[in-house]
């Protein structure tokens, strides 16, 4: 039963990591002032195929902002990982150096004890 928790923490936090983009993150917040601000912008556009260009760029904030609210942040499967990845680690014969090309960040493979 252990195995199948840590395989499923560290599936988890492997997609989160892979869904995450370079730069600042995108948060709830962050993505509430985006679709405040689209529709604003959206109230006085008279072109109206401009309009249509605002309106989906809502629709996919929205989306997004529906997924941020569901989605477990990235901090908790972080903790799921660093519990079980050096075990795993051993039991499955994985280095050090595949964590970090899977995108694995060096200070958390240090805190769940995967030396190189």
């Amino acid at each position: 039963m252990h195995s199948i928790l840590g395989r499923c923490a560290i599936k988890k936090y492997l997609g989160a990591l892979g869904r995450r983009r370079p730069g600042r993150p995108v948060t709830p917040e962050s993505l509430k002032k985006r679709v405040a601000d689209l529709s604003g912008r959206l109230s006085s556009e008279q072109n109206a195929l401009r309009a249509v260009e605002l309106r989906q760029q809502i629709i996919d904030a929205e989306r997004a902002l529906a997924e941020a609210d569901t989605a477990a942040s990235v901090d908790e499967l972080e903790k799921g990982f660093v519990e079980y990845a050096a075990s795993y680690s051993v039991r499955k014969g994985i280095s050090y150096a595949a964590w970090r090309q899977s995108g694995v960040p060096a200070q958390v493979l240090k805190r769940a004890g995967v030396r190189r």
